[in-house]
């Protein structure tokens, strides 16, 4: 089991979606959010029937954004960066080290199949689920990696995967996490799909997804960068749920490992940066022809000219 650094930002809830979004674009796969206002609200609602009666007294009206970033050797240098960048808010931190197996499967409880898209029911392996009509089942255990379908910004990859992708494909997924949308591809008819993901955490757990849901003949999973080493034939489709600027630098080592006519799925994209993508994706050669939101999150779909 490795180490993570878990950095916690106690801020007003004014400043939370910007301290979230420093955290995500500084590499954190989510955020935890602590509301005590959240508990409060659903003690006063009656949804909560047992609760210390001096909650409400103490909970105060502070908000407390955690993110966990792996503790590698040169997490040093980035957490530098992000501390720098958290400062700029006005708001206080704390850093501790994590062990993974601390909070490794706390979730399960909570974790249950869940409807994504117009086909897909996304399921842990230990609960049942009877699959109606065409329903796609994805058997999901997100583990460390994150990426488990419930975010709009990979719930949106999968809606999109469903209307572009209709069998026979070689496919590219880039920050893969979870494998979820190598699944996907995988069980939408995706002759090849190539997933890649810089964490090792991240490569370990779409490893086990990939086997969970017996695509192992369709779907390869390697550790590394961006779309280096991959590309030695062109894909008909690349899909990249990461972050702003990632996607940014990855527009032209996408068009180039795009086939003509080919599509890339880009989410990920907080909605004020969404033009600014768009356009780095349309100097390298994509035309985008399809935006999507939801929440503060923005998908586009890009065309190889």
């Amino acid at each position: 089991m490795g180490k993570w650094l878990e950095v916690a930002v106690a801020c007003t809830r004014e400043n939370v979606e910007a301290a979230a979004n420093v955290m995500n674009e500084m590499g954190s796969g989510g955020v935890v959010i602590d509301d005590p206002a959240l508990i409060v609200n659903c003690i006063n609602q009656g949804s909560i029937e047992t609760v210390a009666p001096s909650f409400g007294q103490t909970a105060g009206s502070g908000v407390v954004v955690k993110g966990y970033y792996p503790a590698w050797p040169g997490t040093n240098s980035r957490l530098e960066q992000l501390l720098a960048r958290l400062g700029q808010l006005g708001v206080t931190w704390s850093t501790r080290e994590v062990h993974e197996e601390d909070w490794a499967t706390a979730w399960r409880e909570y974790y249950k199949p869940i409807k994504v898209g117009k086909r897909f029911v996304i399921k842990p392996s230990w609960e049942e689920y009877n699959p109606g009509g065409d329903e796609i089942i994805i058997e999901l255990d997100p583990g460390m990696a994150f990426g488990c379908g419930t975010h709009e910004t990979t719930s949106m990859c999968l809606a999109l995967l469903e209307d572009e992708l209709h069998g026979g494909e070689l496919v590219y997924d880039v920050g893969t996490g979870s494998g979820i949308l190598s699944v996907a591809a995988a069980l939408l008819g995706a002759e090849k799909v190539v997933a890649v993901d810089i964490d090792e955490v991240a490569v370990r757990t779409a490893a086990e997804n990939i086997q969970l849901n017996n695509v192992v003949d369709i779907v390869t999973v390697r550790q590394g960068n961006l779309l280096e080493g991959s590309v030695k034939v062109r894909a008909d489709i690349i899909v990249a749920n990461i972050i702003a600027d990632v996607i940014k630098a990855l527009a032209p080592d996408a068009s180039a490992a795009l086939k003509t006519g080919g599509n890339l799925i880009a989410s990920g994209i907080i909605r004020d940066r969404a033009d600014e993508v768009a356009l780095a994706l349309e100097n390298a050669g994509l035309t985008c022809e399809r935006r999507m939101e939801k929440g503060e999150w923005v998908a586009l779909v890009c065309r190889k000219v």
